[in-house]
């Protein structure tokens, strides 16, 4: 090894050593271990909470009395327009399926499982890709596991209390005839309130992947500036596809607060970006 090479080298750090393949592996093995874990943890407290999960958290948004819709009617009161205020929405759910009930318990214990051991799986993930980074990487990295949670969660709740129930309250209304009465299958109602949950979820994640793919030299606030009005269009057909209701309000209140992180994501990549010109500056000087 040339001289050179030894001052670049990075030292590793006190109780690291160089691993085998076979030995990435089998650490990666463990780590996946008690992150199914841990989610199994959060299924099992769902699963005996099933009744009240059901009544209180999947089925609120189907209810007069869902926070969301109590906000929004004493903000009409208070801006004098009584639109606002919903009236009952006729919900009658049914369950076509033998082991359906059953089936819709472990599903839904199963994505509240993964909701809230997110935050324990993201830092199990960081706790196997950190050793593999640089010292000055692993800086740059402080508090991703918290800024990934907290924009995760973010979307979450976003997701739930603002565009499913107006999602929801739209198909509710809708009507083709007066002689057609509504019966919602549970299993759709549910796929639709995760669908939108978890998307929200994953779709604020939109700082967080500018920031890796300015890191890596893939994108760049020019790039990211250039193409601005085509983010926009993507946002807006990204919204479309999520939202199940064809109304343009639900669409906009998904693409809006998504176009927000993409343009916090572009100052976030001229932040990064600078950063990496001055650090090829110093190493070239």
């Amino acid at each position: 090894m040339s001289t050179l090479d030894q001052e670049h080298e990075e030292p590793l750090h006190d109780g690291e050593k160089e691993m085998t393949f076979l030995e990435h592996m089998e650490e990666l093995r463990w780590h996946l271990i008690r992150s199914i874990g841990a989610i199994f943890v959060f299924m099992l407290v769902a699963w005996f909470t099933r009744e009240w999960i059901y009544g209180e958290i999947i089925l609120g948004p189907s209810k007069k009395d869902f926070w969301t819709y109590l906000k929004l009617c004493e903000l009409g009161q208070a801006l004098g327009i009584d639109g606002l205020c919903l009236k009952e929405i006729e919900f009658r759910f049914q369950n076509r399926e033998v082991s359906g009930q059953f089936m819709l318990a472990i599903t839904s214990s199963a994505v509240i499982g993964l909701v809230m051991a997110f935050p324990y799986v993201i830092w199990e993930i960081w706790s196997f890709i950190k050793p593999g980074l640089r010292p000055v990487e692993r800086r740059a990295a402080r508090g991703a596991v918290f800024i990934v949670s907290t924009l995760f969660f973010a979307g979450v709740f976003f997701g739930y209390y603002i565009v499913t129930p107006f999602g929801v309250h739209f198909l509710a209304e809708f009507q083709l005839d007066p002689s057609i009465e509504n019966k919602y299958d549970i299993k759709i109602y549910l796929s639709i309130l995760t669908t939108l949950t978890l998307a929200c979820g994953l779709m604020f994640q939109l700082p967080v992947v500018i920031t890796v793919l300015t890191k890596i030299g893939i994108v760049n606030p020019s790039f990211l500036q250039e193409y601005r009005r085509h983010a926009f269009v993507v946002i807006l057909i990204v919204a479309a596809v999520i939202t199940p209701s064809p109304d343009v309000i639900s669409q906009i209140l998904v693409a809006v607060p998504l176009y927000i992180l993409f343009e916090v994501s572009i100052l976030v990549s001229k932040r990064i970006y600078a950063t990496n010109l001055k650090q090829l500056e110093d190493e070239h000087l």
